[in-house]
């Protein structure tokens, strides 16, 4: 995660994957792509880094992905609304690559009350 920029409710930063990332192993050993759950984990990783607080995964309310991440892509994560954070809360996010959209979601989460990330 680089570039992380905080703006409001609104929060952006990219992301790479070298070829030897263990994301890859499963997905199409001759044409490694990178899995869905690893998109939704660099949402909760950007959540958690910006905010400064663990997060917990409740729901996928919706994963929709549109054009595959290969090995050293750079993508663009941003969390354009992180709703209410008191309790659970929905962020809705958006990856890109250049001008391709890459996947968008929403998320049901919650701060886990236990740890806070720094």
């Amino acid at each position: 995660m680089t570039g992380l920029v905080k703006e409001g409710k609104r929060l952006t930063s990219h992301f790479a994957f070298p070829p030897g990332f263990i994301g890859f192993q499963g997905h199409f050993p001759q044409k490694q792509v990178l899995p869905g759950v690893c998109q939704i984990q660099c949402v909760l990783s950007l959540l958690e880094k910006g905010s400064g607080k663990a997060v917990v995964l409740k729901e996928v309310v919706l994963a929709k992905y549109f054009t595959p991440v290969f090995p050293d892509d750079e993508v663009t994560c941003v969390i354009s609304d992180m709703g209410d954070t008191s309790e659970e809360f929905v962020v809705k996010a958006a990856i890109s690559r250049a001008t391709d959209k890459v996947s968008e979601m929403k998320l049901r989460v919650s701060h886990d009350k236990r740890e806070t990330k720094r």
